[in-house]
């Protein structure tokens, strides 16, 4: 299954949007939220526009946590997992949290296949032993390209997309 990967959104609803698009066109199966949504909106976009679960996890610069957790709690399609997340997309231990020195540690840890976070801005793909670590880059384009993650859950590999 494909697994889309999207960070450090920063209310930019154009760049969201275009990646909603594209990674709809490439058929992902699940999407994951690295943080930094930062308005409701952006996580009512995400909602609306990708039909598959998603997985989220709070940024450093998410500041209406209550009303994130409030419209999440509203959809059938968004699991909001606070600043730790930890599932299982077709069998496969995933997880997901804003920052990379966390995300970095649980990926030495051994107890997942893929580890996804964000923060830096910048795209990272990595190797822990068996666990892929992944930085998909951000969406917002403050260092000039929007970019979001790919993985497979069959393979164990990734890519990183740039729109």
């Amino acid at each position: 299954m494909k697994v889309a990967v999207i960070s450090d959104i920063h209310d930019n609803i154009w760049a969201l949007d275009r990646a909603l698009t594209d990674i709809r066109r490439r058929e992902a199966d699940a999407l994951v939220v690295c943080g930094d949504l930062c308005a409701p909106f952006s996580l009512k976009a995400i909602a609306e526009g990708f039909p598959g679960p998603v997985h989220a996890v709070f940024g450093n610069n998410d500041g209406d946590q209550m009303l994130l957790t409030r419209l999440a709690d509203g959809t059938e399609n968004v699991t909001l997992h606070g600043v730790f997340g930890e599932f299982q997309v077709d069998g496969t231990p995933l997880a997901v949290t804003h920052y990379p020195e966390l995300g970095r540690r649980l990926a030495a840890c051994g107890g997942f296949r893929a580890v996804f976070y964000g923060h830096s801005h910048r795209p990272e793909v990595a190797r822990n032993g068996d666990c892929l670590a992944m930085n998909p880059g951000e969406l917002m384009g403050r260092f000039g390209t929007s970019s979001y993650g790919l993985y497979d859950t069959d393979t164990g590999t990734a890519e990183i997309i740039e729109l």
